[in-house]
């Protein structure tokens, strides 16, 4: 038996459009293929007698189990999810699906999107409206600044733009 844990707090219940698809796509390609591949692996490798030295049987049935606990969470979460698909009427406003650009103290620029947690990537510039950095972000005006409480200290940017259009377009200007 395992070390109990707490069980998390939920993450905000909103997503963009492109997010709830990735999700949806992730649930399908899981139930509908990867899911049944793994399930004859299986099915065969029990066919094969003794199960407890049988690796394709053991790993197999590991990994049904991981498919269907995702597949429950992925169930689940697209159920309670809000798609949040309106551009808001007051556009010189960060709020949720924002793209921010913020300058620091020493002239570094950065831009980011304020996305769902389900959907944060920083390698794809988007950051969990959960985040500390979001949290101070939503709300706010271009021009104002924000202060993050990081372990190397506080650090201060300058919101230097606020746009709610795909990435695509705003490098097509």
């Amino acid at each position: 038996m395992g070390r109990w844990r707490p069980p998390r707090e939920p993450g905000s219940p909103y997503i963009t459009p492109e997010g709830a698809e990735v999700l949806t796509r992730e649930l399908q390609h899981l139930w509908k293929i990867e899911r049944p591949k793994i399930t004859d692996t299986v099915h065969e490798a029990a066919k094969n007698g003794d199960r407890s030295e049988n690796g394709d049987y053991i790993y197999g049935k590991k990994r049904l189990r991981e498919i269907d606990g995702r597949v429950r969470f992925l169930s689940r979460r697209l159920d309670v999810l809000n798609i949040i698909d309106r551009v808001p009427t007051d556009q010189s406003k960060v709020f949720f699906g924002a793209w921010v650009g913020l300058e620091d103290d020493d002239g570094q620029r950065l831009r980011y999107r304020i996305v769902g947690p389900d959907e944060f990537n920083v390698k794809e510039l988007k950051i969990s409206m959960d985040s500390p950095l979001a949290k101070s972000l939503l709300g706010k005006y271009l021009d104002d600044e924000v202060t993050i409480s990081s372990p190397e200290g506080e650090k201060h940017y300058y919101i230097t733009e606020i746009s709610y259009q795909s990435l695509d377009s705003m490098d097509a200007d």
